[in-house]
């Protein structure tokens, strides 16, 4: 389903596209795109759309709904905001106009970026427009064009745009909340090598248990265990390239209580053993002798 009230100045445009396969296959593409001069009977209601959708606001201001969140898009602000679930957005009714750029865009590195904001969940967050608006131009500039290069080039001016509203101060979620996972990688980096347990990590965080599983998929993609053995796995492969332990010595060195779990986990994170990672690794800085 799909309703609108297209109350928009003239000078507003409309840029769409039907991107390659080549150009579908980069992480990022856009599909329409375009500067909205919204008065104040501009209204859309959609069900679906296989599409993100990002605002940025230049003068007046937008309100957007979603998933009972409603939400005033001011001056400078930009959001990201997933198609696939029923939406409205209209013009604010006491600003009378809402000035916007806005692109619907695709790929694999906005679905992931979308997962690490926490989307559906609404977050007006602020930008310079002096940071913005190029971006916009470059993709306005490539997407319509044929051509690898273009393709190439709106990609990462989409990958530009969402990376900057994904990091923006006030996209992070509250200070509590970072700090908390700060606290929590932290103590897994000094503790790596003992038995460790995700319970005994969120105690240290002073969180629950599912709140740093939760914090954990959300700022970082991952999850707190998962965390932990690629750092051990990190650590170990410096100890194999640098040292002449023995792969058992390394294994509990790193955090593991066996040798074979040790062998397993680094041939399934690295897709070979580590006795075939050291083989292929240059000697560096130092010699440790066990014992």
């Amino acid at each position: 389903m799909l309703t609108y009230t297209m109350d928009i100045e003239k000078r507003s445009t409309w840029f769409r596209s039907t991107p390659s396969e080549t150009g579908r296959s980069l992480p990022f593409f856009c599909t329409e795109a375009g500067t909205f001069y919204a008065r104040e009977r501009f209204v859309t209601e959609r069900s679906h759309k296989d599409a993100y959708l990002v605002f940025y606001t230049l003068g007046g201001a937008g309100i957007i709904e979603q998933g009972g969140q409603s939400v005033t898009l001011g001056q400078n602000q930009a959001l990201l905001m997933d198609c696939r679930a029923p939406q409205r957005y209209a013009t604010d009714p006491v600003r009378h106009h809402w000035y916007h750029l806005w692109a619907h865009v695709n790929g694999a590195g906005a679905d992931a970026i979308s997962q690490a904001m926490g989307l559906p969940k609404l977050q007006p967050v602020s930008l310079p427009l002096a940071d913005v608006k190029p971006i916009f131009e470059t993709i306005f500039e490539n997407m319509k064009k044929e051509g690898y290069i273009e393709s190439l080039t709106t990609s990462l001016a989409v990958d530009k745009l969402l990376t900057s509203i994904a990091l923006a101060p006030d996209s992070r979620g509250s200070f509590v909340e970072f700090d908390a996972v700060s606290v929590a990688r932290r103590y897994m980096e000094e503790h790596y090598a003992e038995d460790l347990h995700v319970d005994d990590v969120a105690r240290e965080a002073a969180i629950s248990t599912s709140q740093l599983i939760r914090l954990f998929k959300r700022q970082l993609g991952t999850t707190p265990h998962s965390y932990l053995l690629r750092y051990r796995i990190t650590q170990a492969k410096e100890l194999l390239a640098e040292t002449t332990l023995p792969v058992s010595a390394i294994a509990g060195q790193v955090g593991f209580a066996s040798e074979s779990n040790f062998s397993y986990r680094f041939g399934e994170m690295c897709g070979q053993s580590p006795s075939a990672y050291r083989a292929g690794a240059p000697r560096l800085y130092r010699e440790i002798q066990p014992g």
